[in-house]
């Protein structure tokens, strides 16, 4: 889901990352979108948990995260990546 901010609801940028990564994350349990850029869509924080990510290591889990977003991610600044596997 995307995140909503004090007040509101999820940015279209926000909506938009949340739902390609549901799609390329179809196992993940927790998938959270903040724009950190004022909500001009520059840039971007992600929150994932996911089983995909279980037995990766970091550098691994962002990689898959980067080729998910690729397409998205030319169009920003920055992006802050913070993945997760479930806890068993």
């Amino acid at each position: 889901m995307a995140a909503a901010g004090l007040g509101r609801g999820p940015t279209d940028g926000e909506s938009r990352l949340a739902r390609v990564l549901r799609e390329k994350f179809p196992r993940a349990s927790a998938i959270k979108v903040v724009d950190i850029s004022g909500g001009c869509g520059a840039m971007y924080e992600i929150h994932i948990e996911s089983e995909e990510f279980r037995e990766k290591r970091t550098v691994q889990q962002h990689q898959m995260v980067n080729q998910a977003l690729s397409e998205e991610i030319k169009h920003m600044h920055g992006l802050r990546i913070f993945t997760s596997a479930p806890k068993p």
